[in-house]
């Protein structure tokens, strides 16, 4: 008996090791890609069948009878393919194993075809049960027993059947049993990683098209626009995900005032995202309506909090700049103090923060004013690109920020930007982005 359950067990781990390659390739997939479901049952029984004659060939000969795994391949076809895969595979099986001869040969063929037939009658109506592990062992012991049965029944004389069936009774249900309950967990878990490798790429799909959605919300930054040519404005937003809580805005009021505002979402990804198109229609829309910046920010803080479910904040700098005199009158909600660039000479415009956006209701912001010359630079960003982290977790800093402004009064906005993204590329030396970068910067000419 042991050297029949080492014979079984060898064949089982092969077949097996066969069915989890196949399921966790495409080959298989591409196979049954197919609109006509007989196509498919066809397909199936024809695997089944060729695990049927692998069992056959490996089987165990006791006294003219093939113990093998055989089964398992109509049983695997049956669940796979229904009625139409059971029935072939067991065909192929049993005629191979007829050809085989031995006394058990035409029981065999009609009980390896029996059992293709209602196993597949059985998915087809309980697809569900079936994919149990306990029940796929339940119905695989039902099915050997039923093997047995018909060898007693048509295998002459009854005596050495019998004799057969108490040899081979145990590690054959036992065996048979086993593999096709790990066969049916094999699929499973190969079905379950492939849905969730769809899914993940139905989301990455998604993700991609709300990067080119939350892009689109940004202003387009040209020589067109905002089209004052006494002004040098440039702009970058570079997502730690595919989707990220940063933005920047710049619109017109009035001809002659211009909005600049730089906002920092709490979180990251989707959600973050979503708040951030919220909180930015909402402010542009309190800024138009409204003559003050203050009340302005104070009414679109109130409209964020009484919207906001999800318990998000985000910080914020918003400047309004008068092009005829080039006072800039701003406000600051939590957000880091902007560079500015005067006169050769970068230093952080530090200011007394007001509270951030969403997190109270019914608070009052603070309004600042300062007064922009030819060539003076301000640099808008947002906490990501002073807190870019190298390998050792040392953030990029506010110092190294400045430095990136050394002897740049005569470089344009678009410059420095790109000064400051080569700094930071510099010093993270390939670590990671973990948060969102965002720069607006502007230049009066």
């Amino acid at each position: 008996m042991s050297e029949m359950f080492s014979k079984m067990i060898g064949t089982l781990a092969v077949v097996l090791l066969i069915s989890a390659f196949f399921g966790s390739s495409d080959f298989l997939q591409k196979l049954f890609k197919s609109n006509k479901q007989w196509k498919y049952s066809v397909i199936a029984g024809v695997i089944g069948g060729a695990f049927g004659i692998y069992g056959n060939i490996s089987g165990f000969n006791l006294n003219g009878a093939i113990i093998s795994v055989r089964d398992i391949g109509p049983m695997l076809s049956g669940f796979i393919g229904g009625p139409i895969g059971g029935i072939i595979a067991g065909l192929i099986a049993g005629i191979h194993r007829l050809t085989m001869g031995g006394i058990t040969a035409q029981a065999c063929v009609v009980a390896t075809c029996c059992i293709g037939l209602i196993c597949g009658i059985i998915s087809k109506r309980w697809h569900g049960f079936m994919k149990k592990p306990q029940f796929a062992l339940l119905l695989a012991a039902c099915m050997e027993a039923f093997h047995l049965c018909i060898v007693l029944i048509m295998v002459k004389p009854f005596g050495t059947a019998l004799d057969i069936v108490k040899q081979i009774a145990f590690p054959f249900i036992a065996v048979n049993a086993l593999g096709f309950m790990i066969m049916i967990g094999i699929i499973n878990y190969t079905e379950k990683h492939r849905m969730l490798a769809l899914e993940r790429s139905r989301l990455q799909s998604e993700l991609e098209v709300a990067n080119v959605i939350q892009h689109s919300l940004l202003p387009s930054i040209t020589t067109d626009y905002p089209g004052v040519k006494e002004l040098d404005v440039s702009a970058s937003m570079e997502a730690a995900k595919e989707v990220g809580g940063d933005f920047y805005d710049l619109y017109y009021i009035d001809p002659t005032h211009l909005v600049f505002s730089i906002g920092d979402v709490s979180g990251k990804g989707v959600p973050a995202a979503l708040f951030m198109a919220s909180a930015k229609t909402i402010l542009q829309n309190c800024i138009r309506d409204i003559p003050s910046l203050p009340e302005a920010v104070a009414t679109a803080n109130n409209a964020l909090c009484a919207r906001n479910e999800a318990e998000m904040f985000l910080t914020l700098w918003v400047g309004v700049l008068d092009l005829t005199t080039g006072t800039l009158d701003f406000v600051s909600a939590g957000h880091n103090p902007p560079v500015l660039l005067h006169n050769g000479k970068a230093e952080f415009l530090k200011i007394k923060n007001s509270f951030v956006l969403a997190g109270m209701e019914n608070m009052s912001f603070k309004e600042h004013h300062i007064q922009l010359v030819q060539g003076d630079m301000m640099c808008l960003y947002t906490d990501g690109v002073v807190e870019a982290e190298d390998r050792d977790h040392e953030l990029f800093g506010e110092e190294r920020l400045l430095d990136c402004f050394e002897g740049k009064s005569e470089s344009d906005s678009a410059e420095i930007i790109a000064s400051v993204k080569e700094s930071i590329e510099a010093f993270i030396k390939g670590n990671s982005q973990f948060d969102d970068m965002t720069m607006l910067c502007f230049k009066k000419k």
